[in-house]
């Protein structure tokens, strides 16, 4: 504690020296014996000494800690020391936002890599899955990998393909293109805009099983992102009027379905994204992982009856290595999967 203060009240001498945090804050934190002299607890008025040792421990606030080093457990696909590939698993949050400060895959980041993920943006993520969506994720360990990721995101030459199950009898194979933006009517949420607000959002899908569920039709579908919108295949999926099973957001439907239990009680949405591919910024190859679909899903897919055909297979993908050219279209992708609101903005 620097002479000249000895003799002050305590609470005007931490306000002098700590003047981030208010006086009122202080007095609390006095209050609470998070703070000591020369090793003793204290209180707010008493006069602090000459030469005393005062010691802090401040409780901080959640928005404060968010970009703090946790152990986070973090399942790690692939790893090198340009980029990690993460299976992300359902529940997690990609980063830290109202509601979700702490706990966050950036969280596990900052612990695991150190001052290198402190020093990149967002500890070197460039894209996000929404809180209940299961999956592949890439995170560059490098300034220089972040560019070259965020470039090849730009030019629409990440592969990413996702598992889903939606209700109804979805088209054998097509195109979703449709605009999304924030849904006028309530904007925490995303929707079809067909206004200047919407941006271009196009989804390739293609039906490799059916069943069905208490009379209801099912469909497993693997879903290709050409653009990385925010909340883009539930959006996309709900549109076209088969909105994902378990989606608490975009899965609301009219008729017997809405009514519908699902099987064990499964309250997410039914995604996951199982496969992704790249160029690698160091190497200049071609790259791709899976992630099998977690237990949870593999239940639901058991107990929906998917698999009946042995000829089917819902998680074949020989065709991901040869997956069609994206559109060159113009590199609109942009920040949007960072917009923070309480239902985490991402892709999927």
């Amino acid at each position: 504690m620097p002479d000249a203060l000895a003799g002050e009240r305590l609470d005007k001498v931490l306000a002098k020296i700590f003047p981030e945090f208010s006086r009122n804050r202080m007095q609390g934190w006095i209050e609470e014996g998070r703070v000591l002299v020369d090793g003793a607890l204290a209180k707010v008025r008493q006069p602090v000494p000459l030469g005393a040792t005062i010691t802090l421990v401040p409780d901080l606030l959640p928005e404060q800690l968010a970009f703090a080093p946790e152990a986070v457990p973090l399942h790690i696909v692939y790893e090198d020391d340009t980029l990690v590939v993460i299976n992300k698993p359902a529940g997690m949050v990609v980063h830290p936002a109202a509601g979700n400060w702490s706990g966050t895959l950036l969280n596990g980041l900052l612990h695991r890599y150190g001052d290198a993920a402190a020093g990149l943006p967002r500890a070197g993520i460039v894209h996000r899955l929404d809180k209940e969506t299961s999956g592949l994720m890439v995170v560059a360990r490098t300034l220089e990998a972040q560019t070259d990721l965020v470039r090849q995101l730009q030019a629409r030459t990440v592969k990413r393909r996702y598992v889903a199950f939606v209700w109804g009898n979805m088209r054998d194979e097509g195109t979703i293109d449709a605009p999304i933006g924030r849904d006028p009517r309530e904007r925490t949420r995303m929707a079809v805009v067909q206004s200047a607000s919407g941006k271009p959002a196009r989804t390739h899908f293609k039906t490799i099983d059916r069943t069905t569920w208490h009379g209801q039709p099912v469909s497993a579908i693997h879903c290709d992102l050409e653009t990385g919108r925010t909340h883009q295949i539930r959006v996309h999926c709900a549109h076209a009027g088969h909105p994902l099973l378990g989606d608490p957001v975009y899965g609301h439907v009219r008729g017997r379905r809405s009514v519908t239990p699902l099987p064990n009680g499964f309250a997410r949405q039914a995604l996951h994204a199982w496969r992704l591919g790249l160029i690698h910024p160091a190497t200049g190859k071609d790259v791709h992982w899976r992630a099998d679909v977690p237990e949870d899903l593999a239940t639901l897919a058991a107990e929906l009856g998917f698999g009946q055909d042995e000829d089917i297979e819902f998680d074949e993908d020989d065709d991901f290595a040869q997956a069609h050219e994206m559109g060159e279209g113009e590199a609109d992708w942009d920040d949007e999967e960072y917009e923070d609101d309480e239902d985490e903005d991402n892709e999927a």
